[in-house]
């Protein structure tokens, strides 16, 4: 739907574009004053990536825990806050990431007057997919799955890196991933004290 809007609103500005020219032509002087203010009123707004400013510290989690599978420096910031090597209940953390573009094809870009003003040729995409597993012992009190997906178009004058995208995604969705766990606060407490009143029982000894 985004490409189609990017395509109509090109048109558009070839229609305007075209109504200057001809302006230009038919009026001599008079005529590139309006071809000038048409063309002024045409400029392209590139869209922004989400904000990488840091939010509002996640609040830890209502236990500790240890990390056995993650990267401790790319955790979501409430598990990271809740990291313990003596913890009992364990951390599982993974992320993937995928990366999608789109190109307006180079027949149209070519003759579209938008082009050469930075009106954008296509976008780059990436997706960033997060899965979060607590045990406590054997047993999964909790499980988490997020995706956060992030696009910014590219144009003749600048283009987004790649690094840059994969930290919007990676951000956004440990964010997601942090607003499931504090909706699930209350049963995640109920299910760590649980475990913690009833401990279960040592092996036999052989």
């Amino acid at each position: 739907m985004r490409s189609l809007n990017n395509l109509i609103a090109r048109a558009r500005f070839a229609l305007t574009a075209l109504t200057a020219l001809t302006a230009l032509a038919v009026l001599g002087t008079p005529g590139a004053m309006l071809a000038a203010s048409l063309l002024a009123g045409c400029a392209i707004e590139q869209p922004s990536l989400p904000a990488l400013t840091a939010p509002a510290p996640a609040p830890p989690l209502p236990f500790k825990g240890r990390l056995v599978s993650g990267d401790p420096d790319e955790l979501p910031p409430a598990v990271a806050r809740s990291l313990s090597s003596a913890a009992h209940v364990t951390f599982s953390y993974q992320e993937e990431l995928t990366h999608d573009e789109y190109h307006i094809p180079l027949a149209f870009t070519a003759i579209d007057p938008m082009t050469y003003i930075g009106a954008p040729l296509g976008d780059y995409g990436v997706t960033a997919h997060a899965t979060l597993s607590i045990f406590d012992g054997d047993r999964v009190i909790g499980d988490y799955t997020a995706n956060a997906h992030v696009t910014k178009s590219y144009n003749l004058f600048s283009e987004p890196t790649h690094r840059e995208l994969e930290l919007a995604a990676r951000a956004a969705v440990r964010d997601r991933i942090d607003q499931k766990l504090a909706a699930d606060s209350d049963r995640l407490t109920a299910a760590a004290n649980a475990t913690a009143a009833n401990p279960p029982a040592p092996a036999a000894a052989q």
